[in-house]
């Protein structure tokens, strides 16, 4: 069955808006890769001195972006000089203010946060491309649900590491809900690991993993390279 008019629409929009995204934080992980070009100088390993400016760049992104929570870097661990920070990961508080977020990377601790195993790292270091993570809960940051959107921070073609924004889904749903509602019955945005992302009913809850194949509830791929989005609706 054709998609209809209204369906095609959102799939359009939906596109759009996670599309720009997605060119937002590429643009963040090519400043990234830049200031390491210029400031590692030839050497194996990034020391602090290569990191100096670092943290202009997710305090200007989260200026820019008013629908990110959190954005910053995670390194690689085997590019790093011992001693230096693997993360810089700066977030929006209630007020408003932008402020650097400390994470425990500490191995063994309960609170370890041991990101590289972690798919929106891991995928974006296998693939070379931009990743996607989520809904999922983040116990040790916002603790709610939120999506991570990556992108590969290189240098000379080395992978180093990926520069990444959190985006709530409360945030989320005030953003691309009216143009879910535009559809006429129930629909979703879903990722390729088929949970729902955000639906525009009770049908489809946060985090629902959807059967796919399903003859009355077909599905419209989003135009979002690497991603593996799309959307789906019941007829």
């Amino acid at each position: 069955m054709k998609p209809s008019a209204e369906v095609v629409h959102a799939a359009t929009a939906l596109s759009s808006w996670l599309s720009g995204v997605c060119t937002e934080v590429n643009r963040l992980s090519s400043d990234v890769s830049s200031l390491l070009e210029r400031n590692q100088a030839g050497k194996s390993r990034i020391d602090r001195a290569a990191l100096k400016g670092l943290d202009e760049y997710p305090r200007e992104f989260l200026t820019r972006n008013a629908f990110a929570a959190g954005a910053g870097t995670f390194f690689a661990v085997d590019t790093l000089e011992e001693g230096v920070p693997a993360l810089d990961w700066w977030a929006r508080k209630e007020s408003g203010a932008v402020g650097r977020l400390d994470l425990d990377m500490t191995p063994g601790s309960s609170r370890y946060y041991d990101y590289e195993r972690l798919p929106f790292f891991s995928t974006a270091a296998s693939t070379g491309e931009q990743s996607l993570w989520g809904p999922y809960v983040d116990f040790l940051g916002f603790e709610e649900y939120i999506l991570t959107f990556a992108a590969p921070v290189s240098v000379q073609g080395r992978f180093m590491g990926v520069a990444a924004c959190d985006i709530r889904i409360r945030d989320l749903e005030a953003l691309i809900m009216p143009t879910l509602r535009g559809i006429p019955g129930d629909a979703a945005l879903v990722n390729a690991s088929n949970r729902v992302i955000l639906g525009n009913s009770g049908q489809y809850l946060v985090g629902e993993r959807i059967k796919s194949g399903s003859p009355d509830q077909p599905r419209v791929p989003l135009d979002v390279p690497h991603l593996g989005l799309s959307l789906i609706y019941t007829t």
